[in-house]
């Protein structure tokens, strides 16, 4: 188990994995956000009468997204590794299996995959958190329209970690991101039906 660890602690150090790791999230966020905004104003534009409802039309969109995120990252690193270990082996004439590359490579994979998973599932979950709420505290409208808000500050949010990323200024990358939550909100008001 201590190796495994320590296997851990080596990959979140290496900048070329993490990289990889952070734009499969930040995608995948991007995605999960904008269906689950889609889904809210939809929703409530549908007269679905209670938030219940809601979150688990939002839940069944998440196990979607987030096995789609998992397992499609899961198959394209080990196609992508292989790959990589294949070249290796040809030029130094040489088997890998089992070795430290190939485990750091599997290892790679699983946290890219992981963070490929938690991105959807953050961007669907957050915005649907008012639902809860119906009812009780909120209408469908307000949960509606909060939800819509908190989905548009998760689009806010990813385009400030990536700009923190790139030394860019956050604020304009989380108003560019925010903007797509807005966008599809507002088409979605006005699709007929």
């Amino acid at each position: 188990m201590p190796s495994k660890r320590r296997l851990l602690g080596r990959l979140l150090r290496d900048e070329e994995i993490l990289s990889i790791a952070r734009r499969y999230f930040i995608s995948n966020g991007f995605d999960g956000t904008l269906t689950s905004v889609g889904v809210i104003v939809g929703a409530v534009l549908s007269g679905i009468p209670n938030g219940d409802t809601v979150i688990q039309i939002g839940l069944g969109a998440a196990v979607g997204l987030g096995t789609s995120a998992v397992w499609s990252v899961w198959e394209i690193e080990r196609a992508e590794t292989r790959a990589e270990i294949k070249r290796l082996e040809r030029a130094m004439l040489s088997d890998l299996d089992d070795t430290r590359v190939e485990r750091a490579q599997q290892g790679a994979r699983v946290v890219h995959a992981t963070a490929s998973g938690l991105g959807p599932l953050i961007g669907v979950i957050v915005p649907l958190v008012p639902f809860a709420f119906e009812g009780t505290v909120l209408s469908m409208v307000e949960a509606g329209f909060l939800g819509v808000a908190l989905g548009i500050a998760v689009l806010a949010v990813f385009g400030a970690f990536m700009a923190s990323v790139s030394e860019q200024r956050w604020y304009v990358a989380a108003v560019r991101m925010a903007l797509a939550g807005l966008v599809v909100a507002v088409i979605n008001i006005f699709l007929p039906g």
